[in-house]
């Protein structure tokens, strides 16, 4: 046996320098983000105590150098974390993300479907779908206005209701919301 022969182990979990150096930058730049959500936002992200004093701490900070610096502490931080989960709901806060997109398309998909013309099966899909609804009768009565809008091709002020009270308890359901 070589001495090389111990070596072909290390290289398969060997990063070179340059790929540390952009997992890092990257967990800065979720770092950033984190920092760009407002505070009930930050609450809903699952982290540890270390990184939302971090996130407490930079709103203290002014000079650029230094923010620049804490952003590496955070960065430093965020290796400890689950930051693919957290990376994942910041993305559903993120109004430019797919995820947020997709949630989006979603809904409205859903909101059709429950005017079309099959919404009494639609309705007992969502709501086998969502236990947690409470307010039946407000659904119902969304949809009811919506179908009225739609055959009567005016306003839209009730979809844009029912999608609001979609959305609601869709964002409740993801703990998104209290």
């Amino acid at each position: 046996m070589t001495n090389f022969d111990q070596f072909d182990d290390d290289e398969e979990n060997f990063k070179s320098k340059t790929q540390i150096k952009r997992e890092m930058e990257e967990l800065q730049e979720l770092g950033k983000k984190l920092l760009g959500l407002s505070k009930n936002q930050q609450k809903k992200v699952d982290m540890s105590e270390t990184l939302r004093d971090a996130l407490a701490e930079a709103d203290r900070i002014k000079q650029r150098e230094a923010m620049r610096r804490h952003l590496q502490y955070i960065g430093k931080v965020m290796r400890t974390e689950d930051h693919e989960a957290i990376a994942r709901r910041v993305a559903l806060f993120d109004t430019t993300s797919a995820a947020y997109n997709k949630l989006f398309h979603q809904l409205e998909l859903k909101r059709d479907i429950l005017i079309g013309e099959n919404s009494k099966e639609a309705l007992a899909d969502y709501l086998r779908e969502h236990p947690e609804v409470e307010d039946i009768q407000q659904l119902r009565q969304l949809i009811r206005l919506s179908q009225k809008e739609v055959s009567q091709q005016g306003n839209t002020s009730n979809r844009k209701k029912l999608f609001r009270f979609l959305r609601e308890t869709e964002e409740r359901k993801l703990g998104l919301m209290e």
